[in-house]
């Protein structure tokens, strides 16, 4: 049994779940693997660990009661109290599914935050490679130093800045003294620096309301917002 070998698939499996989150690669680095049992199959190309097991490359920690992962097929799962971090990046939840380099779930009491950027739901969905995009689709929270924002669904282009919630979406900015809400709300970053409510809008800023199909928050540098 190639016991650097096996250590080599589980942290292909660890360091996948934390780069999500991150920019940093951790390629090269010392790699290290502790459980209290290790199995692998040749044949098959699986190799499992159970009990207290610890993946650990560079700056990436992934921490589990059990693990898997399949050096063929690219796919793998943690299992059990789940805690994945990488400097400031930091994912919690009961269960992450890594299947091949397309798509990484998790789901169980998801608990996410880089910075002071946080997410919450009981699943998240992570397409890398569509524009690092990401879904919640049984909906959550999204907080940052800018206000909360829920939604019965939440999505978002990480490399555009661009998210979605739909379904009761409501966003709360204590900074902006602004609450709104609607069917659907589009938050664009980046230079648009807007908020699109359509579907039952409202929006409150000031003591000010104001309703409507249809509703545009524009977003300043300054902390102040402006509602058409």
């Amino acid at each position: 049994m190639n016991t650097g070998r096996m250590k080599q698939m589980l942290l292909a499996l660890a360091v996948s779940v934390v780069l999500p989150m991150s920019s940093l690669n951790a390629a090269g680095e010392p790699a290290e693997l502790d459980a209290d049992t290790v199995e692998y199959d040749m044949s098959t190309g699986l190799v499992s660990a159970s009990g207290d097991v610890l993946m650990k490359q560079g700056a990436s920690r992934v921490s589990g009661v059990k693990a898997s992962y399949n050096a063929k097929t690219k796919q793998g799962i943690v299992e059990g109290n789940v805690i994945a971090v990488r400097d400031d990046a930091r994912l919690t939840c009961d269960r992450i599914v890594l299947d091949g380099e397309e798509h990484l779930s998790a789901s169980g009491n998801v608990q996410g935050s880089q910075g002071d950027h946080h997410f919450s739901g009981e699943q998240a969905d992570y397409y890398p490679n569509q524009g690092k995009y990401l879904v919640m689709p049984a909906g959550g929270t999204l907080t940052s130093a800018d206000g909360t924002f829920t939604a019965n669904r939440l999505e978002g282009w990480l490399d555009d800045a661009h998210y979605v919630g739909t379904g009761n979406a409501h966003v709360i900015s204590p900074p902006r003294n602004l609450e709104a809400g609607g069917d659907r709300m589009d938050y664009y970053g980046r230079d648009q620096s807007q908020v699109v409510v359509t579907g039952s809008a409202w929006a409150v800023q000031d003591n000010n309301t104001m309703k409507s199909n249809r509703l545009t928050i524009y977003l300043a540098k300054d902390g102040q917002a402006g509602v058409k």
